[in-house]
């Protein structure tokens, strides 16, 4: 897969851009590390994610090296390119729905419900490694969207929640946990994600 100009073109403007204004990709070492991606098939787009990524890290860093190659984003982009790989095996749509016929009616039978485990399987599917710029905001939506399908299933235990509540409260006493302590709210979230998902079947790993 030959890079066309305009591929070449959008990654010397990145890198100009991160690397704070060198001027294009002029080293004989820059230009073998693009003909080797280039023969690896691997996209542009690829390539110019992981120099992202790359540049965001460096920033973190308290002294970052002062020379930076392209040769410094191969781990990035191999990273970049497994990823792709693992989604497309997965299929274009990664079966999001395939754990959800044995949900319990009648939250399997709720769209809103079905449309938030499905969109909850698409961000595990798609996380990028942890050590990706942006992995914490990519965590962030994943627990966010995992808490919104936990809220609707817990609305739809009615008045069942209640007591699943009492008993749950009994239970974190009895273990003589101190309430609204730091430890009797992780243990509260934990049990209480635990006792949603049992009462509904739902398959949320984790919990």
């Amino acid at each position: 897969m030959a890079y066309t100009r305009e591929e070449k073109d959008w990654l010397e403007r990145e890198w100009a851009f991160r690397a704070w204004g060198r001027a294009g990709l002029l080293s004989t070492e820059d230009y073998r590390q693009v003909l080797a991606w280039e023969a690896g098939g691997v996209p542009m787009d690829l390539v110019v994610s992981a120099l992202n990524a790359f540049f965001d890290r460096r920033e973190k860093r308290e002294k970052p090296r002062t020379f930076v190659a392209l040769k410094h984003l191969d781990r990035d982009v191999a990273k970049a390119v497994k990823l792709r790989e693992t989604l497309l095996r997965a299929g274009p749509e990664f079966d999001v729905g395939r754990d959800w016929n044995q949900v319990k009616a009648p939250l399997r039978d709720d769209p809103a419900a079905k449309a938030a485990f499905e969109q909850w399987q698409r961000l595990r599917a798609a996380a990028p490694s942890p050590e990706a710029a942006g992995y914490l905001a990519h965590h962030d939506q994943e627990r966010e969207a995992r808490a919104a399908l936990l809220a609707l299933a817990e609305a739809a235990l009615g008045p069942a929640a209640g007591t699943l509540r009492q008993d749950l409260r009994q239970r974190l006493e009895d273990a003589e946990m101190k309430e609204d302590s730091l430890v009797w709210k992780r243990a509260w979230n934990h049990h209480w994600a635990r006792l949603v998902a049992a009462a509904w079947a739902l398959p949320l790993e984790g919990v």
